[in-house]
């Protein structure tokens, strides 16, 4: 698990080492007249290698190779206690007696500083933390990946990824998102065209609010930002302004031409989109400045605060900026194009 790309660490909980332990009884030592200290260097010299420092296991000698022709075979011990009955066995240093005699040999495990209870008895629980900026449902998917690929190998042995998965909120909420953006997009749909009375201007608000939204959410990831909650809570303040925008430059545009046409000037349709965009975003600019010098104190901000609200302005500002840009570029350009013979 720890080779999937952005897995920083897995804790593992429950999880019980294989152990030989040497459980003395104070009272059986007395009556057999062997020290505590003995035990322990019987224990620890029974074995290959002792963390004893003031043990001989705990220096063990080289375990060598054997040169081939073609390759190096390193040599292995093998341990000959390989069970609590074997090592019950092990003679006390200074007595005549065994580890057996005077202590219980068990098999256990170290003691647990936390445990993994699942609903139908003891397991093990996998913890796996991510590197904070991977991307959660991409490694989430590499560790399950992985879980499948370890499945075949472990017989008997039951996986379940889905414990805490937080891969499931955020797809729970791309769902939700999706759902509220196809019914507010219909919502548009209904109220616009009520509003317009125009295919071809109803048409040109459903690419221009997008197409500002999407230049104000790139223009965020170009500024270092990230999408949260804050963002997206600044983009939907923002959202007011950018349908704003959109319904009056449309509106403007569709007025103009059609006063020409009754008046029957001979003032051409380029003439017309200019005069139509320059008369209605002259006031929206002065009034796109006013709402971007209203939230100036919020970069100013310190503290939590300061933290707290400056992605919310900045998505915010950056929102006001795309939508009369768009306003002033694109909309006239989708107005020559579909409105010229309006």
């Amino acid at each position: 698990l720890l080779g999937v790309p952005g897995v920083a660490n897995v804790a593992v909980w429950g999880d019980r080492d294989r152990q030989l332990q040497v459980q003395i009884d104070p009272e059986r030592l007395r009556a057999s007249g062997v020290t505590q200290s003995q035990i322990i260097q019987s224990t620890g010299n029974a074995l290959w290698i002792s963390p004893l420092t003031f043990l001989e296991a705990s220096h063990p000698g080289a375990g060598g190779w054997i040169d081939g022709p073609n390759q190096r075979l390193e040599i292995r011990h093998v341990l000959p206690i390989s069970g609590p009955e074997d090592l019950a066995k092990v003679m006390v240093e200074g007595a005549s007696l065994r580890l057996g005699d005077v202590a219980d040999v068990v098999e256990g495990h170290p003691p647990l500083i936390g445990d993994a209870v699942l609903a139908d008895g003891p397991g093990l629980l996998l913890v796996v933390e991510k590197l904070p900026s991977a991307n959660t449902l991409q490694v989430t998917r590499g560790v399950e990946a992985a879980l499948a690929e370890l499945r075949p190998g472990l017989p008997g042995v039951e996986l379940d990824a889905a414990v805490f998965r937080s891969a499931s909120f955020i797809e729970m909420a791309f769902a939700n998102l999706t759902k509220a953006l196809v019914v507010a997009a219909v919502l548009a749909i209904l109220i616009l065209g009520a509003l317009l009375h125009d295919w071809r201007a109803l048409a040109i608000s459903l690419i221009v609010i997008p197409l500002a939204l999407v230049a104000a959410t790139a223009l965020v990831g170009l500024a270092g930002g990230t999408l949260n909650t804050m963002v997206l809570a600044g983009m939907v303040i923002a959202l007011g302004v950018v349908v704003d925008d959109a319904v009056l430059g449309v509106d403007a545009i569709l007025r103009r031409l059609r006063r020409r046409r009754a008046e029957g000037t001979d003032e051409s349709g380029i003439r017309s989109i200019i005069e139509a965009v320059v008369g209605s975003r002259g006031p929206m600019l002065y009034a796109t400045l006013i709402l971007l010098l209203a939230v100036v104190p919020v970069f100013l901000m310190e503290g939590l605060a300061g933290a707290f609200f400056r992605p919310l302005a900045l998505s915010y500002a950056l929102g006001l900026l795309a939508s009369l840009t768009v306003a002033v570029t694109v909309t006239p350009v989708l107005g020559l194009l579909l409105l010229r013979s309006a």
